[in-house]
């Protein structure tokens, strides 16, 4: 494995078991076994080792987000919901990454290129369902499970009894895709 490669994969290592706090050049590059001073050489700022982390992220996002071969519309839509609810607290330090974007930005990788085939995926899926308003209900749905994520990333969910997530994915998804 190339050092750029294992830089990155220490990062990625790190910020599972730290999380974003703990994602340092320093660590990264004491976790490589390399000067701290080396990362430099092939990621000329902190932001553009980050990004590069978060490209390993967005990708795994996007294989996970593939719709199930052989169901409907609604089904692929509600299994792309849990599989994203999935991502966020399997991976909590990547979630909050690939969605730093006062830290992505402008720090190359071109994150945008497997972002946004993300997000059309949703809105393809909600547009088969319910083809008016297509972008605006799928962008309402994306922010309905991302706040639903986060709140069950920060306990706030216990808080309400709420364990089980199956009711309201179904019915944020149902929210999103019946006519107005």
């Amino acid at each position: 494995m190339s050092l750029p490669d294992r830089l990155v994969q220490a990062g990625v290592d790190l910020l599972e078991e730290e999380g974003l706090a703990g994602l340092t050049l320093r660590a990264i590059a004491r976790r490589t076994g390399v000067s701290h001073g080396a990362p430099r050489r092939y990621f000329p700022t902190h932001n553009s080792l980050l990004s590069a982390i978060a490209a390993t992220g967005l990708q795994d996002l996007a294989a996970r987000l593939q719709p199930p071969a052989g169901a409907g519309p609604e089904e692929q839509l509600l299994a792309g919901a849990r599989k994203y609810l999935e991502f966020a607290a399997e991976r909590p330090g990547m979630f909050d990454l690939i969605f730093r974007h006062d830290l992505l930005a402008g720090a190359g990788g071109n994150l945008r290129a497997t972002s946004l085939p993300l997000f059309k995926t949703f809105v393809d899926l909600v547009a088969r369902l319910q083809p008016q308003d297509a972008e605006l209900r799928a962008t309402a749905l994306w922010t309905n499970l991302h706040g639903i994520a986060v709140l069950r990333a920060t306990n706030a969910l216990e808080l309400l009894g709420t364990a089980d997530l199956e009711p309201i994915v179904r019915y944020v998804v149902h929210a999103h895709v019946t006519p107005a």
